[in-house]
Protein backbone atom coordinates (compact mmCIF):
# COMPACT_ATOMS: atom_id res chain seq x y z
CA UNK A 1 0.00 0.00 0.00
CA UNK A 2 1.92 3.24 -1.06
CA UNK A 3 1.03 6.50 1.01
CA UNK A 4 0.09 9.09 -1.78
CA UNK A 5 -0.42 12.10 0.17
CA UNK A 6 0.63 15.53 -0.42
CA UNK A 7 2.92 15.60 2.53
CA UNK A 8 5.26 13.93 -0.19
CA UNK A 9 4.81 16.62 -2.23
CA UNK A 10 5.62 19.02 0.75
CA UNK A 11 8.55 17.07 1.88
CA UNK A 12 8.48 17.55 5.77
CA UNK A 13 5.77 16.72 8.44
CA UNK A 14 6.10 18.92 11.31
CA UNK A 15 5.54 16.92 14.77
CA UNK A 16 2.56 18.97 16.50
CA UNK A 17 2.16 18.89 20.21
CA UNK A 18 -0.61 21.11 21.40
CA UNK A 19 -1.94 21.53 24.94
CA UNK A 20 -4.79 23.87 24.05
CA UNK A 21 -6.39 23.25 20.95
CA UNK A 22 -7.41 27.33 20.75
CA UNK A 23 -3.31 27.21 19.53
CA UNK A 24 -4.60 25.15 16.79
CA UNK A 25 -6.25 27.26 13.68
CA UNK A 26 -3.32 29.49 14.50
CA UNK A 27 -0.83 26.54 14.10
CA UNK A 28 -2.04 26.07 11.37
CA UNK A 29 -2.18 29.37 9.69
CA UNK A 30 1.22 29.91 10.98
CA UNK A 31 2.25 27.04 8.74
CA UNK A 32 0.77 27.28 5.78
CA UNK A 33 1.76 31.09 5.53
CA UNK A 34 5.70 29.75 5.68
CA UNK A 35 4.94 26.91 3.18
CA UNK A 36 3.96 24.28 5.26
CA UNK A 37 0.37 22.61 4.30
CA UNK A 38 0.68 19.48 6.55
CA UNK A 39 1.10 18.65 10.13
CA UNK A 40 1.25 15.93 12.46
CA UNK A 41 -0.58 16.11 15.88
CA UNK A 42 0.68 13.66 18.30
CA UNK A 43 -1.88 11.97 20.91
CA UNK A 44 0.47 13.09 23.69
CA UNK A 45 -2.35 15.74 25.58
CA UNK A 46 -5.51 15.45 26.47
CA UNK A 47 -6.65 18.23 23.71
CA UNK A 48 -5.28 16.57 20.81
CA UNK A 49 -8.12 15.17 18.97
CA UNK A 50 -10.08 18.38 19.68
CA UNK A 51 -7.06 20.22 17.79
CA UNK A 52 -7.27 17.84 14.69
CA UNK A 53 -11.16 18.72 14.97
CA UNK A 54 -10.64 21.95 14.67
CA UNK A 55 -8.54 22.03 12.17
CA UNK A 56 -9.68 19.72 9.70
CA UNK A 57 -13.65 21.61 10.54
CA UNK A 58 -11.55 25.22 9.56
CA UNK A 59 -8.96 24.13 6.86
CA UNK A 60 -10.25 21.56 4.72
CA UNK A 61 -7.00 22.08 2.20
CA UNK A 62 -4.74 21.52 5.29
CA UNK A 63 -3.63 17.78 5.59
CA UNK A 64 -3.94 17.12 9.19
CA UNK A 65 -2.56 13.60 10.82
CA UNK A 66 -2.34 12.30 13.73
CA UNK A 67 0.71 10.71 15.69
CA UNK A 68 1.75 8.83 18.33
CA UNK A 69 -1.15 6.26 17.90
CA UNK A 70 -0.51 2.98 19.33
CA UNK A 71 -3.80 1.46 19.05
CA UNK A 72 -7.05 1.04 17.00
CA UNK A 73 -9.23 2.60 19.29
CA UNK A 74 -6.56 6.01 18.63
CA UNK A 75 -7.02 5.28 14.56
CA UNK A 76 -10.60 5.23 14.99
CA UNK A 77 -10.53 8.54 17.25
CA UNK A 78 -8.36 10.43 15.44
CA UNK A 79 -10.15 9.35 11.80
CA UNK A 80 -13.57 10.89 13.92
CA UNK A 81 -11.85 13.81 15.21
CA UNK A 82 -10.72 14.69 10.96
CA UNK A 83 -7.53 12.94 10.70
CA UNK A 84 -6.47 12.13 7.20
CA UNK A 85 -3.59 9.99 7.90
CA UNK A 86 -1.95 7.99 10.49
CA UNK A 87 1.74 7.73 11.89
CA UNK A 88 2.70 5.32 14.65
CA UNK A 89 6.28 5.16 16.50
CA UNK A 90 6.32 1.24 15.74
CA UNK A 91 5.07 -0.96 13.59
CA UNK A 92 1.67 -2.55 15.06
CA UNK A 93 -0.72 -4.92 12.67
CA UNK A 94 -3.63 -4.10 14.69
CA UNK A 95 -3.18 -0.31 13.51
CA UNK A 96 -2.07 -0.98 9.99
CA UNK A 97 -5.30 -3.07 9.62
CA UNK A 98 -7.73 -0.66 11.25
CA UNK A 99 -6.13 2.40 9.16
CA UNK A 100 -6.49 0.55 6.15
CA UNK A 101 -9.79 -0.57 7.12
CA UNK A 102 -10.93 3.26 7.94
CA UNK A 103 -9.60 3.96 4.17
CA UNK A 104 -6.90 6.23 5.74
CA UNK A 105 -2.94 5.98 4.68
CA UNK A 106 -0.49 4.91 7.96
CA UNK A 107 3.13 5.52 8.00
CA UNK A 108 4.07 2.84 11.30
CA UNK A 109 7.55 3.63 12.33
CA UNK A 110 10.49 0.88 12.34
CA UNK A 111 13.85 0.49 13.52
CA UNK A 112 15.43 -2.69 12.19
CA UNK A 113 15.51 -4.46 8.66
CA UNK A 114 13.41 -7.42 10.43
CA UNK A 115 10.87 -4.37 10.80
CA UNK A 116 10.94 -3.53 7.01
CA UNK A 117 10.72 -6.71 6.26
CA UNK A 118 7.58 -7.13 8.06
CA UNK A 119 5.81 -4.09 6.69
CA UNK A 120 6.86 -4.97 3.12
CA UNK A 121 5.04 -8.57 3.88
CA UNK A 122 2.06 -6.71 4.50
CA UNK A 123 2.08 -4.03 1.51
CA UNK A 124 3.81 -1.06 2.64
CA UNK A 125 6.51 0.89 1.24
CA UNK A 126 6.33 3.82 3.48
CA UNK A 127 7.73 3.67 6.68
CA UNK A 128 8.93 5.91 9.10
CA UNK A 129 12.44 5.67 10.73
CA UNK A 130 12.69 6.48 14.39
CA UNK A 131 14.27 7.32 16.10
CA UNK A 132 16.45 8.52 13.27
CA UNK A 133 19.52 10.24 14.71
CA UNK A 134 19.93 7.15 17.13
CA UNK A 135 20.16 4.30 14.85
CA UNK A 136 22.39 5.99 12.46
CA UNK A 137 20.34 8.82 10.39
CA UNK A 138 20.96 9.08 6.88
CA UNK A 139 23.98 6.29 6.52
CA UNK A 140 21.46 4.12 8.24
CA UNK A 141 18.70 4.79 5.22
CA UNK A 142 20.91 4.35 2.72
CA UNK A 143 22.14 1.28 3.96
CA UNK A 144 18.69 -0.11 3.75
CA UNK A 145 17.96 0.84 0.59
CA UNK A 146 20.63 -1.95 -0.82
CA UNK A 147 18.25 -4.61 0.36
CA UNK A 148 14.73 -2.62 0.44
CA UNK A 149 15.23 -0.45 -2.68
CA UNK A 150 11.82 0.26 -3.29
CA UNK A 151 11.47 1.07 0.31
CA UNK A 152 10.84 5.22 1.16
CA UNK A 153 11.41 6.84 4.87
CA UNK A 154 9.87 9.63 6.52
CA UNK A 155 12.82 9.97 8.99
CA UNK A 156 12.08 11.52 12.88
CA UNK A 157 13.81 12.07 15.93
CA UNK A 158 16.85 13.74 15.41
CA UNK A 159 16.30 15.40 11.86
CA UNK A 160 17.08 19.19 13.13
CA UNK A 161 17.44 22.62 10.60
CA UNK A 162 21.41 21.30 10.33
CA UNK A 163 20.70 18.13 8.69
CA UNK A 164 17.44 18.46 7.12
CA UNK A 165 19.07 18.83 3.49
CA UNK A 166 21.25 16.08 3.67
CA UNK A 167 17.88 13.85 4.81
CA UNK A 168 16.06 15.52 1.79
CA UNK A 169 18.72 14.85 -0.58
CA UNK A 170 18.35 11.09 0.33
CA UNK A 171 16.71 8.96 -2.47
CA UNK A 172 15.17 6.88 -0.05
CA UNK A 173 13.77 9.73 1.91
CA UNK A 174 10.04 10.95 0.79
CA UNK A 175 9.65 13.50 3.29
CA UNK A 176 11.50 14.50 6.93
CA UNK A 177 9.67 14.79 10.61
CA UNK A 178 10.41 17.14 13.07
CA UNK A 179 9.31 19.52 15.58
CA UNK A 180 11.61 22.42 15.51
CA UNK A 181 9.74 24.90 13.54
CA UNK A 182 6.74 24.41 15.62
CA UNK A 183 7.90 23.30 18.99
CA UNK A 184 5.35 23.02 21.83
CA UNK A 185 6.91 25.89 23.61
CA UNK A 186 5.99 28.25 20.59
CA UNK A 187 3.03 27.15 20.15
CA UNK A 188 2.11 27.46 23.50
CA UNK A 189 3.50 31.19 23.60
CA UNK A 190 2.03 32.24 20.72
CA UNK A 191 5.04 32.51 18.91
CA UNK A 192 3.41 32.42 15.44
CA UNK A 193 5.63 34.72 13.17
CA UNK A 194 8.54 32.23 14.32
CA UNK A 195 6.90 29.62 13.17
CA UNK A 196 6.00 30.89 9.82
CA UNK A 197 9.63 31.70 10.08
CA UNK A 198 11.07 28.86 10.87
CA UNK A 199 8.72 26.77 8.32
CA UNK A 200 9.61 28.95 5.36
CA UNK A 201 13.34 28.51 6.11
CA UNK A 202 12.22 24.43 6.46
CA UNK A 203 10.55 24.79 2.87
CA UNK A 204 13.46 26.25 1.15
CA UNK A 205 15.55 23.66 2.59
CA UNK A 206 12.83 21.41 0.43
CA UNK A 207 13.09 23.23 -2.65
CA UNK A 208 16.83 23.52 -2.70
CA UNK A 209 16.97 19.69 -1.92
CA UNK A 210 14.88 18.89 -5.17
CA UNK A 211 16.75 21.12 -7.71
CA UNK A 212 18.24 18.52 -10.20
Amino acid sequence: MSVQLDIEAVGVVPVIVIDDPVRAADTATALSAGGIGCAEITLRTLDALAAIEEIAARYPDFVIGAGTVITEIQVDAAVDAGASFIVSPGLDEGVIRRARERSVPVVPGVATATEIQRAIGLGLDRLKFFPAGSLGGVGAIRAFGGPFPDMRFLPSGGVSPENAEEYLRESGVFAISGSWMASRTMIRDGQFAEIEAASRAVAESVARSRVP
